[in-house]
Parts: structure tokens; C-alpha cells; sequence
């Protein structure tokens, strides 16, 4: 969880009310994993098992004791996701919570088809054509109904290995959706290397597709760099451990390839101890490009406006500070170009001109 009972940070209330105000782009953020109890527990009503539809006792389901543990919750709120109907109405939702009451414009939502098309557990699941068109739809919807602009990234789940990435590969290449931008790689680092999904994003970034690995969040620099050298990467999602290899933050800083920054994320997932452990103010410190994202929000107890509210305290920011990370997130995103001088331009008509930064 992120309360200040926890994180010992205290809250800003000088600052809650204009964060809650300012509009904003997401840029790492799951799509099963921005599920929030309501929405679990319509899913858990539908398909009753091993997840509590009582959204009490979902606060207890979702403690998690390490990331290990966190991936195993994750799957099992996966497999209530089983039907193009479930899908539409994960997507609507959250794109719904999303809008209104975090102010969000524009987001990238990381979504792993391959958990959705393969049949996990002996379940069917859907086919690719069903998948596509429910969040299409979906997408469209929240357009449409709540002014946000929604973009997928289909991403490698790491722990099914390469069949998994093969499959991800062929459903981003073969059936791509109108929405679809990037390429990535999740799930946990520890024994799964970077290097072996080393042709998978050459082949996506052939097709046009943005690389967008998860890197250095449980594991060391080294597979940031992997990230950065062998799959191509124009973001890293988290890169908690690049702080500690000065030349890495010196090439980030110097490339401007942006870290996509999950701070109670990485303190519910053991990443680092506490927040004031985080390595955020170091990255800024260091020049590199940062973006401020929820991960799984609903699941860490936290929202994308918290995320700022923490932002800001680790970086001592004021409400001009805050506006330049907001405008930091539309820049690094993978938005068109009408897109993202919209959501700069609501940006600045609500925080005032852009700074220098």
C-alpha cells in the first residue's frame, strides 16, 4: 500500500487538488493489472473461484509478500478475464476511472494478449479476432464518452518464455489492432534474460513497433543495458537499478531514452525498501528523462494522482515542477503529433505557460 502510514511520506494537500486537476498521459500502466475492486469484483461474481468478489476481501488478497507473489495474484485475476465480453468491460471501465477521476488524456496500456488467446489452467480462452475487437471497441467507447485517447503495447509476458514471445510476436505482426504502438516485455527478470527475445523486437521494430521493455525493476544494470543494446529499447519500464551504474544513467541522460518511474510499485514489489529508498531523485539528478506511472495501481493501493503527490515530495517539486513531469509524460509517449499538442496545450491552459524544462 502508499498511504502515509506506510510510505512515511506525508501527504501535500497544497498540491492534491491541482494534481487531481492537471491533465495527464500514463504511459506504464497494465491493463488487467488497472483493475480496480469494483471491476474484480464484477469479474469474480462472473466466474467464482480462487478471487474474492467482496472488495474487502480483495484488500487482503492483493498483500503481496514479493514480486514472485505479485505475479502469481496477478494470473489468478488474469483468468477471470475469459471472454470477449470480460474484456470489453475491463477496457471501458478502466478507461472510465481513468478519465474521471484521474484526469488522464492519454494512456498506454500494456496488455499481453497471449493470456487472453491461450488457454491457461484448461480454460478456453478467446480467439485473437474476439480480442482485438473487444478492446477496439472498447477503445473507441471511451473516446468517445470520456475524451481519452487509449494505445496499446503488447507485451511479452516473461515467465511463459519464447512460445510466449513467439505468439506475442505473430499476434502483433499478423492481427495488429488500429490502437497498437509498441512492443514490450514483462513479468519477472530473475531467469529470463533479455538477449533471447532479441530477434522478437527486431522483428516488431521492423514493423514499426516502439520498443518498450521492463528492465533493472528486480534485477541489476545489466539488463537495463540489455534492454537499451539488444531489444532496442526507446523507454525502459522502471530501471529502479540503473542508479547504480553511473555510466548508465550518463548514456540514459545522454540518449534521452526515458524511465517509465512506478514508485509505490516498486516498494510493493520489494524492488526498494521504503520510498524514500527510491532512486527518483537521483534520475532527475543525473539529467535522465523520467515519467511518472501507477504500474497496477488498484493493486499497490495507489493512483496515477498519488503517484505524483509522491513525485513531488521525493523531488521537492511546487505546482511549475509537477506541470513539467505532467508535460514530460506527452512528450516521451508515442502519441501523434495532433494528440500530443492537445494534451500539452490542456496542459499548460491549466498550469500556465510551459517552463524552459
Amino acid at each position: 500500500m502508499s498511504d502515509s502510514s506506510t510510505t512515511g511520506l506525508g501527504p501535500r494537500p497544497d498540491l492534491r487538488a491541482f494534481v487531481a486537476g492537471l491533465p495527464k498521459a500514463e504511459l506504464h500502466v497494465h491493463h488487467v493489472g488497472s483493475a480496480s475492486p469494483a471491476i474484480v469484483s464484477e469479474l469474480a461474481e462472473r466466474h467464482p473461484g480462487t478471487v474474492p468478489s467482496d472488495p474487502d476481501a480483495l484488500r487482503d488478497f492483493f498483500a503481496f509478500r514479493d514480486f514472485a507473489h505479485f505475479i502469481e495474484v496477478y494470473l489468478a485475476v488474469v483468468d477471470l478475464v475469459r471472454t470477449p465480453e470480460d474484456i470489453r468491460f475491463l477496457t471501458y471501465e478502466i478507461a472510465r476511472e481513468m478519465a474521471t477521476t484521474q484526469s488522464l488524456r492519454y494512456a498506454e496500456l500494456t496488455c499481453t494478449p497471449y493470456t487472453s488467446v491461450q488457454a491457461l489452467r484448461g480454460e478456453p480462452h478467446v480467439a485473437i479476432g474476439a480480442f482485438n475487437e473487444a478492446i477496439e471497441d472498447a477503445r473507441v467507447a471511451a473516446e468517445r464518452d470520456f475524451g481519452i485517447v487509449l494505445r496499446w503495447i503488447y507485451d511479452i509476458p516473461g515467465e511463459a518464455g519464447l512460445p510466449a514471445a513467439d505468439l506475442t510476436l505473430d499476434l502483433a505482426l499478423r492481427h495488429p489492432t488500429d490502437g497498437l504502438v509498441g512492443f514490450g516485455l514483462g513479468g519477472p527478470e530473475i531467469g529470463v534474460p533479455r538477449p533471447q527475445f532479441e530477434p522478437h523486437f527486431a522483428a516488431a521494430r521492423a514493423a514499426g513497433l516502439h520498443s518498450v521493455p521492463h528492465a533493472g525493476e528486480t534485477t541489476g544494470p545489466q539488463t537495463v543495458w540489455d534492454a537499451l543494446r539488444l531489444l532496442g529499447a526507446e523507454r525502459i519500464g522502471h530501471g529502479t537499478s540503473a542508479a547504480q551504474d553511473p555510466a548508465l544513467l550518463a548514456h540514459l541522460a545522454e540518449t534521452g531514452v526515458p524511465l517509465e518511474v512506478c514508485p509505490s510499485s516498486n516498494v510493493a514489489t520489494r524492488a526498494v525498501a521504503t520510498l524514500a529508498d527510491h532512486p527518483l531523485r537521483a534520475f532527475r539528478d543525473a539529467g535522465v528523462v523520467v515519467t511518472i506511472n501507477s504500474d497496477d495501481p488498484p493493486m499497490f493501493g495507489t493512483t496515477l494522482n498519488r503517484e505524483y503527490e509522491i513525485a513531488a515530495d521525493l523531488l521537492d517539486l511546487d505546482e511549475a515542477g509537477v506541470k513539467d513531469l505532467a508535460r514530460a509524460g506527452v512528450r516521451a509517449s508515442f502519441a501523434d503529433d495532433a494528440t500530443r499538442a492537445r494534451v500539452l496545450a490542456e496542459i499548460d491552459a491549466y498550469a500556465g505557460p510551459a517552463s524552459s524544462a
